[in-house]
């Protein structure tokens, strides 16, 4: 922030921006004195925050306004969130407390904009050295933010409003604290907005972070989705009349929306299943959304059934893409019908069938959930967001649970999805999807867990190991005498079964750590390794398991493997006479010979988009910056992010690995080998390549000096006759 005296052109902006906040709270504010409260909290603001400037030289008063505009527009909140989004930043950066703010608007809008308060303290809060390492001061401290989701959630909904605007305007910070800020975003905050229903705030904050973590993917896939939107636009319109045209001969009321999967779904989806932008089913989708026939037999379930019918009367679907979220709605809330309809010329088009209700609960979340609930709708899916509100609270109240162990749970549970499965009986079970047997026994109770001995599912025989699917029917079958087994902790899947299989064996804790650690230190020592208690502390830091008996004790229950710890007790750093760097140190001068470790999660390579941390021991651990691995420790540990350049030196060349696609011909493998090696003289570590069908695929691992060579490479590879996919792909 800077001050300067604001100019006639800075209150004109100030008046313009707040003219369309007022108009959007006129709008949801339920009387005139409601509306008085909003203007009442903005006058007090804009005083506050007068000739306050951001970073990017504009009023700081804008910021504020923006934040406000998102709550009640995205957000559908009310009068006092708005008020609050208005004040979340007095307190923090002017003179006047939570009691002024309580004087003058009330206890509850001071209630929000103390919780707001104290999050931004804690996000903006640094770790110091050593014993801060070890406890993680922003991981404690992101557990006091998780906890006003028991007090009050409208304080975290206005805190994503907040958090979406600062990545709007993040190009003027500075790149460390961009990363630290995106990092948190993807980690936390995205999965968060997910999890309360905010689809369109969770979409723009994952494309921001696709630009400024990959920007050449983001800059390449924006530009093929307008290439190939310009060409289809028109495919897509004829594919709508007929479908409208049935629908308004079956009398429903409705309107169709044409939607463009975002670039961050479309990157996300060639990353997790190796695939090209060009194999990405469900590019295009239309929305129908209809106002349910309240005078039909139909119940509003069954209209989206009946619409569904008409439409694949009129266009082929694939069965194994339909998605039925009306029966069973997400945890989120979410409810639609989704289907996969092939169009007259060729291009497959997914179709979103939602009522109004169903798609103010997709736009705007749990504050429609929670309007629709107080108007009196009533649904039998309603208790599934109050569900899962009540297991966070459960989770993050347990004073058992450590801040780093706590966001990790939090973590998994924000991206973990549901599926139903059901008792003998038929009663109806929601599991999170890839649970096994083993952990629906400790879902249903601890005790029929442990003498679980094996399941019946569909009236079948399995092994407690088998993984659930949505829809089978479940028995659970014990014994009297059976015990938990170290085994079962490499199956089973949910935090809750793990831990109580872990609780179990912690009675013999103290002698089970003593005998790993003695296995431990025999082990190093026999290839050439001398331990110290100082390397084991390491090594339980960095796997972070708290101290270094926990550590052993895992180790015994099978969970660490000797690979990991030999990985970590011999990691060599990369030679300061290969790679030169340079750090924009923000708090401390760099050290003389600081250390560097290439992360062998990522495998960056010079040109690669990459982020360091500067770990306790003082060497430096270097991730490509949208390494999943790097996302975590950087949302735990900001205040360990460096941001080295990468400078050219000759001769040091990285692994990659490329994979391939296309048609089998007769000499495509030579061709292809022959130009990596003879015209490119690139080293090849390993090919691994087949044919099947007349379909030619693998993947080849290469040494390569940059990104600049590899691109290049995948270029002159692309436009061998019959290739039709090459991509760069994980170790």
């Amino acid at each position: 922030m800077s001050f300067s005296e604001f100019t006639q052109s800075d209150y004109e902006v100030i008046e313009r921006d707040y003219a369309l906040l007022k108009e959007a709270a006129r709008k949801r504010c339920a009387s005139e004195e409601e509306l008085q409260v909003v203007q009442k909290a903005f006058d007090f603001a804009n005083e506050a925050h007068r000739n306050v400037r951001r970073r990017s030289g504009e009023p700081y008063i804008l910021h504020p306004i923006a934040v406000a505009k998102i709550v009640v527009s995205d957000i559908g909140l009310g009068y006092k969130s708005i008020s609050a989004a208005l004040l979340h930043d007095v307190v923090e950066d002017t003179d006047y407390t939570v009691e002024d703010i309580r004087k003058l608007f009330g206890d509850k809008i001071a209630s929000l904009v103390e919780g707001l308060t104290k999050i931004k303290n804690v996000l903006d809060s640094q770790a110091g050295k050593d014993e801060a390492y070890t406890r993680s001061l922003q991981a404690e401290n992101f557990k006091r933010i998780l906890l006003t989701l028991g007090d009050d959630v409208r304080v975290v909904l206005i805190k994503l409003a907040d958090r979406l605007h600062n990545c709007r305007t993040i190009e003027f910070m500075p790149e460390y604290k961009r990363d630290k800020i995106l990092s948190e975003t993807m980690f936390i905050f995205v999965p968060l907005a997910h999890r309360l229903g905010l689809y369109e705030i969770k979409s723009e904050m994952e494309n921001i972070w696709l630009r400024y973590k990959e920007p050449d993917a983001y800059a390449e896939i924006s530009a093929l989705i307008d290439r190939n939107l310009s060409d289809k636009k028109k495919e897509i319109d004829r594919f709508i009349i007929p479908v409208e045209e049935a629908l308004e001969k079956a009398g429903f009321q409705f309107e169709i929306r044409k939607r463009v999967k975002t670039p961050y779904s479309i990157w996300h989806k060639m990353q997790t299943k190796n695939i090209s932008f060009e194999e990405v089913y469900d590019l295009y989708a239309i929305r129908i959304i209809f106002t349910p026939d309240s005078s039909s037999n139909e119940s509003e379930r069954d209209q989206c059934y009946h619409i569904f019918s008409i439409i694949t009367g009129i266009y082929k679907y694939k069965p194994e893409r339909v998605r039925d979220w009306v029966k069973h709605p997400k945890s989120n809330g979410y409810e639609a019908l989704h289907c996969t309809l092939l169009s007259d010329n060729g291009v497959w088009i997914e179709v979103q069938i939602r009522t109004k209700r169903m798609d103010d609960i997709a736009e705007k979340g749990i504050a429609a959930h929670w309007a629709y609930k107080k108007d009196g709708y009533v649904s039998e899916n309603d208790s599934e967001m109050d569900k899962w509100l009540d297991k966070v609270k459960d989770i993050i109240s347990n004073p058992d649970v450590g801040a780093l162990e706590l966001l990790e749970i939090v973590h998994n549970d924000l991206v973990s999805s549901d599926i139903v499965v059901f008792t003998p009986k038929g009663d109806q079970k929601s599991v999170q999807k890839g649970a096994t047997a083993l952990d629906l026994a400790y879902q249903i109770h601890t005790d029929i867990g442990h003498h679980a001995i094996a399941a019946k599912v569909n009236m079948k025989l399995v092994p407690l190991s088998y993984v659930l699917r949505s829809g089978d029917q479940v028995e659970i079958i014990t014994a009297e005498d059976e015990k938990p087994k170290k085994e079962w902790l490499h199956f089973l899947y949910t935090r809750h079964a793990r831990n109580a299989v872990m609780d179990y064996f912690r009675a013999d804790r103290a002698q089970m750590a003593k005998a790993g650690r003695d296995i431990v230190q025999e082990q190093l020592k026999a290839i050439g390794i001398h331990p110290s208690d100082g390397m084991f502390r390491r090594m339980a830091l960095q796997m972070e398991v708290g101290n270094a008996d926990e550590l052993f004790f895992r180790y015994s229950l099978g969970l660490i493997p000797f690979d990991a710890i030999v990985d970590m007790a011999g990691q060599k750093p990369v030679q300061q006479t290969k790679r030169r760097w340079t750090f924009p140190w923000s708090r401390k001068e760099a050290p003389a010979k600081p250390k560097y470790i290439l992360a062998s999660c990522c495998k960056p390579i010079p040109g690669d988009a990459i982020v360091a941390f500067k770990q306790p021991d003082g060497t430096i651990s270097v991730h490509k910056k949208s390494c999943n691995v790097a996302e975590s420790i950087a949302s735990k540990h900001g205040d360990w992010i460096v941001t080295p350049q990468w400078e050219e030196i000759q001769g040091q060349d990285y692994l990659v690995r490329i994979s391939i696609r296309g048609t089998d011909r007769v000499g495509l493998l030579n061709e292809i080998t022959r130009y990596i090696s003879l015209v490119m003289g690139i080293n090849m570590k390993k090919m691994v390549l087949g044919s099947e069908e007349g379909i030619f695929e693998g993947y080849l691992d290469l040494f390569v000096h940059d990104k600049d060579v590899l691109t290049t490479l995948m270029g002159k590879i692309s436009g061998i006759s019959g290739i039709e996919r090459v991509m760069r792909t994980e170790l």
